[in-house]
């Protein structure tokens, strides 16, 4: 599992005094960068093989607030042969409440090819510490 602090922008937060779902989303993002750079080895190279986004799904369980800390926690769920499935939750990190958890699977990607590959094998190996 990685986790990912995250620095609240005053931008993030909405009329209503509660972090946004687009900006919570973008959270989510920042721990995957961060998962992909501290887990994946060798790192991908984004002009021929990578990684891309086909599904998100998200719950929201409870309001961020301006100021609060929070961290988006990062782990496998499950690996397939093409893909796999990162589960995260953004959490407060003074009280360890859930405020927000995703679900999210990622495709192996030949750019060049513009086609979904199979996992590359040392990518696997780097899942399999994390599982």
């Amino acid at each position: 599992m990685t986790t990912t602090p995250i620095q609240m922008r005053f931008a993030d937060v909405d009329m209503l005094g509660h972090v946004n779902n687009v900006n919570q989303q973008h959270y989510f993002d920042v721990g995957k960068s961060d998962f992909v750079a501290q887990v994946l080895d060798p790192a991908p190279n984004w002009k021929q093989e990578g990684l891309i986004t086909v599904s998100t799904y998200n719950d929201y369980l409870a309001q961020i607030r301006y100021g609060e800390p929070i961290a988006v926690l990062t782990r496998i769920e499950k690996v397939g042969n093409k893909s796999f499935t990162l589960f995260q939750q953004i959490v407060n990190t003074a009280t360890q409440e859930v405020k927000t958890q995703s679900r999210s699977v990622l495709v192996a990607f030949d750019f060049v090819a513009q086609v979904s590959i199979p996992l590359l094998e040392p990518w696997r190996k780097s899942f399999g510490k994390q599982l």
